[in-house]
This record gives structure tokens, C-alpha cells and sequence, in this order.
């Protein structure tokens, strides 16, 4: 059971370093084979976007250090960058503490989201107002 796993992991040491290949082995792909991936600016910390990875995205966006996810519209890999030219190499990569999600920080060349905006978060909440408000506008 994969959340045994990394139950587990909450009092392994950091002075053990577990295999990447085990802890990828574990993690907790969805029913069409899917993990949600959280996109953070390394430099600022802004949160940039939110996409899926298969088990190929993950294991190219390792080995390129350039961020790969998959395209549930097109049903294809789409490597960050390639035709808009706005890339997003990959500083660091984390896992959460069920294997469900991951993170990585990167160095964000141009817009984020296919807006022309930094980040695809801009659509923020107001309570008060009871309303969305747009926020920022297209690079």
C-alpha cells in the first residue's frame, strides 16, 4: 500500500538517501495514470500554475531538467516552452508527504500561463465583495 510507504519515510532519516527510482515507484498515480504538479517560481515563490505529469513527463523532466507534463486536451507530452518559448527549467522537485503531488521550483522564462500572464492564479477571490476580481494583465 503506497501510503504505507510514505508513512514510513515520516521518521526516515535525512541522512539516508532513498533511491528516486523507489520513491517514483510509490508514488500515487491516478486512475488514467496522472499526478497534479504544483509549478512555483523558485526566485519569488509565486505559485505559477497547476498540471498533471505521467510517469514519462516525470522521468523526461528529470533527465532534461526542462519541466514536461501532460496535455489531457491534446493527450500528448508537452514540454513547457517549446512553442511559445516561455520555458521552465527545473530547479527542484519535491514530493508530498503522501506521494500524491508534486512540486517543483523552477527558473520561468516569460509568461506562466497561456494568458501572457505570469501566473495562471489571477482570477482571485474577494469575499467581501462576494465577487472575482482580474488581477494583473498580459505581459
Amino acid at each position: 500500500m503506497k501510503r504505507t510507504f510514505f508513512t514510513a519515510l515520516e521518521q526516515h532519516s535525512s541522512q539516508e538517501p532513498l533511491a528516486l527510482s523507489s520513491v517514483i515507484n510509490e508514488l500515487a498515480f491516478n486512475e488514467q495514470g496522472l499526478i497534479p504538479v504544483i509549478t512555483q517560481d523558485a526566485n519569488s515563490n509565486e505559485i505559477l500554475m497547476f498540471a498533471w505529469m505521467n510517469l514519462d513527463a516525470l522521468k523526461q523532466t528529470i533527465a532534461t531538467k526542462r519541466v514536461t507534463y501532460w496535455s489531457r486536451s491534446r493527450q500528448q507530452l508537452w514540454v513547457k516552452g517549446d512553442t511559445s518559448g516561455h520555458t521552465q527549467k527545473l530547479l527542484t522537485m519535491s514530493f508530498d508527504c503522501d506521494g500524491d503531488v508534486i512540486l517543483c521550483q523552477v527558473e520561468q522564462q516569460g509568461a506562466a500561463c497561456h494568458t501572457g500572464r505570469t501566473s495562471c492564479f489571477y482570477l482571485n477571490v474577494d469575499i467581501e465583495q462576494d465577487a472575482v476580481i482580474v488581477q494583473g494583465h498580459n505581459i
